[in-house]
């Protein structure tokens, strides 16, 4: 699973997964001089281009980005939706499930909040 950690995703949560996982694949949005800074449509767009899932704290400006992007596009990235309130360590844990487990059809539905029940 390849990720894409927008600009204001948890850096403590990064570092755990690649503590947990040195090879957990993953580029944070701030890193990449060509999108830092940009909305969220844009980041959406950057994502989808390159093959990457997007992970995001911003639940409630991603949804419209989201919408907005879908207007003007065939198709969007997944998204997945870790909540600020998810403890960190259970953020981890959710993440690294779905590097591990997931499969093509769990992300179908386009969006997967966290915690999964």
């Amino acid at each position: 699973m390849k990720l894409l950690a927008d600009e204001n995703f948890d850096n403590d949560i990064l570092r755990g997964l690649v503590r947990r996982d040195p090879a957990f694949d993953v580029i944070r949005v701030q890193d990449l001089p060509e999108i830092a800074g940009q909305d969220d449509p844009t980041v959406l767009f950057w994502a989808t281009s390159i093959n990457r899932i997007l992970l995001t704290h911003d639940l409630s400006t991603m949804i419209p980005a989201l919408h907005e992007y879908l207007r003007d596009a065939v198709g969007c990235t997944p998204i997945v939706m870790v909540p600020d309130s998810l403890p960190i360590s259970i953020a981890i844990e959710e993440i690294l499930l779905l590097d591990q487990f997931a499969i093509d059809s769990d992300w179908i539905a386009g969006v997967i909040y966290l915690p999964i029940p």
